[in-house]
């Protein structure tokens, strides 16, 4: 399996830190606001890759934090009359709810809370004063980046770059543009901690260094997120955790393209983003899922209506193959495994995990589920037997699974009348007896069914 580094610019072999084990962190939400679109093409990307881990037999240890005091909850509590802990709580439990409709596998995942972690924060940033890696002025803490030697080795940045990109806090104080704060100190209003520098609050980059220390270990299999965290984000973390510890930090930095609505970034801060919440009022977020793994997670993509409609279409295409299989299985005759359809199936498997192992190639796992639904719709009818269904089935849904898609039952979404009223009317067309059809077809619409013939079989869809 080869995965593209940030660190080196290349795709490498996946070699593990412990056989058959993964550590891996991905930055999570700052607990604020609804997640939008944008925030959640990592957390589905990220999810398939520890999934299609545990397809290969990985034991998985999968961490996404919660960034529970920075300033923008601050600054959202003050415009909310709440507290920062409150709204947290609030958001957190709003990020849950969006991340179970798009099928992430929260339970096996592990969400730690900045706030949770500050004595172990104060420990790490006195150990990197001591070190003089870090020097406190007036009660304000920063990390000395004219120390690290390779400082700007993730984002490929120059020294005037990472002065012009850096986040500026207190201009005056620091003693190169480029350094950042690791504890900032006590304002009025604010929530505060008691440190050897007197009362604060951590910064924003020394969070995710401590906790992944904490639960995880000096050093990590995978550390994950957008493009847009690269600098200063974790460059910043490489910096201050390397400098502490004298070891490498993550052996592999995963970065996923943005999403872009007219060209350009999706952002809280162009306001032009789309929560999940809102997309969960008209489409259901299994489609938002399949729309974030049907491109390259590390290349831009665009979000429209039309590409969700699109999206939609799709995956409707994907679960007409599974009702037509789950259909077969129930009422086709016992017999032996087809070989031939065997082999097929064994094909479209391997293109698949072909696909996922070089870098996460969702798109082209994609395609492989598609080619099997052809397969299926083309040459699977009542003469095909249990056991190759039964097969069939399997090889498709292990495919899915990955993808974390198709995992609707078919019968729930609609009657068994009208079940039995499509395999009527898929009768009538092959008898060609098409005003039958028609009959059953508009018995559905009655039924507030919309059906479409298409190539790769029937699409329904319930339109009230």
């Amino acid at each position: 399996m080869k995965l593209y580094n940030t660190l080196t610019r290349q795709k490498e072999d996946f070699i593990p830190l412990i056989p058959k084990k993964v550590k891996m962190y991905v930055c999570g939400p700052t607990v604020y606001n609804y997640i939008h679109v944008g925030n959640a093409r990592p957390v589905v990307i990220f999810d398939t890759l520890r999934r299609y881990f545990k397809y290969k037999g990985f034991e998985v240890t999968y961490v996404v934090n919660f960034t529970d005091i920075d300033d923008k909850l601050i600054n959202k509590a003050i415009e909310e009359n709440t507290t920062v802990k409150e709204l947290a709580e609030k958001y957190i439990r709003e990020y849950l709810i969006d991340v179970r409709g798009l099928n992430i596998l929260v339970d096996e995942t592990i969400n730690p809370r900045a706030t949770d972690h500050i004595g172990g924060m104060i420990k790490f940033i006195k150990a990197l004063e001591e070190k003089g890696f870090a020097y406190n002025i007036d009660g304000n803490v920063y990390f000395d980046t004219t120390k690290i030697k390779d400082y700007g080795k993730l984002s490929k940045k120059n020294p005037d770059e990472l002065i012009s990109g850096a986040r500026v806090d207190i201009n005056d104080e620091k003693r190169s543009p480029s350094d950042f704060v690791l504890w900032k100190k006590e304002k009025p209003g604010e929530p505060s901690w008691g440190s050897p520098w007197g009362k604060g609050r951590p910064g924003w980059h020394i969070e995710c260094s401590v906790m992944i220390r904490d639960i995880l270990g000096d050093t990590i299999d995978i550390h994950a997120g957008g493009e847009d965290l690269q600098f200063p984000h974790h460059e910043n973390e490489i910096a201050q955790s390397e400098a502490l510890t004298g070891k490498p930090f993550a052996n592999y930095w995963l970065h996923n393209g943005m999403i872009n609505v007219n060209d350009e970034k999706m952002s809280k801060s162009l306001n032009n983003f789309f929560t999940v919440r809102d997309v969960s009022q008209e489409y259901d977020l299994e489609i938002l899922r399949f729309f974030i793994v049907s491109g390259h997670y590390r290349k831009p993509i665009s979000y429209s209506r039309e590409t969700i409609h699109q999206a939609e279409a799709s995956l409707q295409r994907l679960y007409n193959s599974k009702i037509k299989l789950q259909s077969l299985l129930e009422k086709n005759p016992s017999g032996k495994l087809d070989d031939a359809a065997r082999m097929k199936l064994v094909s479209f498997k391997s293109d698949f995990e072909k696909a996922m192992d070089d870098d996460i190639n969702t798109a082209d796992a994609v395609t492989a589920l598609f080619e099997t639904a052809k397969y299926v719709n083309s040459y699977f009818d009542e003469s095909t037997t249990k056991e190759t269904v039964q097969y069939t089935i399997d090889t498709y849904m292990d495919m899915a699974n990955v993808l974390g898609i198709l995992y609707k039952v078919p019968d729930e979404e609609i009657s068994d009348v009208a079940k039995q009223i499509l395999e009527k009317r898929n009768e009538a067309r092959t008898n060609k007896d098409f005003r039958l059809a028609d009959e059953l077809r508009n018995q559905l619409l009655d039924m507030g069914i919309e059906i479409e013939d298409t190539r790769d079989g029937v699409k329904w869809k319930k339109i009230n």
